[in-house]
């Protein structure tokens, strides 16, 4: 299938959801969303589909850009969002148009409910919360290369480091690798967090330099195409403490259980519990964030392995498995693999080996 055929299926998607919740139109302002249905890049816009054809809003600068990049939509340039957004709707002939509930400001509501007086808004929340996670195979294909993009540039980093590298040095320096390999850019801050730093899940780095008896949790990931990955590895510097080979056995047994237990019909809760029930009481109470989540266009996207997720994994849906153990003042272990959901299994598209690695 060509893109713009994955995209056309999209959009059949959200006519899908119009149609159960008899709508005439949806409006979308979450770029990802639209970016997803429609193949634009910019990073600003507003899109409304509608029965038959579908509308991007866009201002004057990106009316060029749209026309190149859009399929699928009629690409109209606006002065004013708001009457641009009135103008459309009436074009659809949309009196229910719906709306993401979570990516509209109550200011934003209020203008649109004074400019579509003859239109009722329907929130949408849980009837999108969904819609990219199943990845077409445009998205997978885009997917893997961003993650061995990542992990290929992560490899030649570990080769390289020693204690006396600083935290922003390792993580500058594999920046500057994933790049030279073909990554457009970082999905988020790198985190590189040696030591004591290691105990912060979202530690930003620093200039402490790496010593040993280090663990050094690096946390990373690339985007390629507009489609991010998301992996991390806990490296060893020298010797470690028989108690600091145990959490990280303990982790790791984590991570490959949890992993073994990813399939199609699994609910995502189950996951995150087994997570819990393998790290026992001695770990899992410095277990201190959900076991994993969705990754795509954002790196944080439906659905969540976690307790109070509602979700049952679909092949198709790709996410992360990232246990870790935090011991606050001291050190910390996080091991995460991004993974594509499968009828009878997953496959991990990330790819290095989450074996402990002691660097002298």
């Amino acid at each position: 299938m060509s893109l713009s055929q994955y995209l056309s299926s999209r959009i059949k998607s959200v006519k899908k959801i119009m149609a159960r919740r008899h709508l005439d139109a949806v409006i979308f302002s979450d770029i990802n969303n639209i970016r997803y249905l429609t193949g634009f890049t910019g990073s600003e816009g507003t899109l409304l589909v509608g029965q038959g054809e579908s509308v991007l809003l866009v201002d004057g600068r990106y009316t060029l850009q749209a026309a190149g990049e859009v399929q699928g939509a009629a690409v109209s340039e606006y002065k004013n969002i708001f009457a641009g957004i009135e103008k459309a709707a009436k074009k659809l002939g949309a009196r229910k148009l719906g709306f993401e509930a979570g990516a509209t400001t109550v200011e934003a509501h209020q203008r649109l409910t004074g400019e579509l007086k003859k239109t009722v808004l329907i929130p949408l929340s849980s009837e999108l919360k969904l819609l990219r996670a199943r990845k077409d195979k445009y998205e997978i294909a885009t997917m893997k290369k961003a993650a061995l993009i990542a992990s290929g540039a992560m490899a030649e980093i570990i080769a390289r480091i020693r204690p006396g590298w600083t935290e922003l040095e390792a993580a500058r320096q594999f920046e500057l690798e994933a790049r030279s390999r073909g990554a457009d850019g970082i999905a988020f801050e790198t985190i590189v967090a040696s030591g004591e730093n290691g105990a912060l899940p979202h530690a930003r780095p620093s200039n402490r330099k790496i010593e040993k008896g280090d663990f050094v949790v690096i946390d990373f990931g690339v985007r390629y195409r507009g489609y991010c990955s998301d992996e991390t590895c806990t490296l060893a510097f020298g010797e470690l403490t028989v108690a600091k080979k145990n959490a990280y056995r303990a982790t790791l047994r984590a991570h490959d259980e949890a992993i073994a237990g990813i399939r199609e019909g699994v609910a995502a809760a189950s996951v995150d519990r087994l997570v819990r029930d393998v790290l026992g009481k001695k770990y899992s109470r410095y277990f201190v964030h959900s076991t994993g989540h969705g990754v795509g266009l954002e790196v944080h996207e439906a659905p969540r392995l976690a307790l109070q997720s509602q979700e049952i994994l679909s092949a198709g849906m790709i996410v992360t498995v990232e246990p870790g153990i935090y011991c606050p003042g001291r050190w910390g272990i996080r091991i995460e693999d991004t993974v594509l959901v499968k009828k009878n299994g997953c496959e991990a598209i990330t790819k290095l080996d989450k074996k402990l690695t002691v660097i002298e």
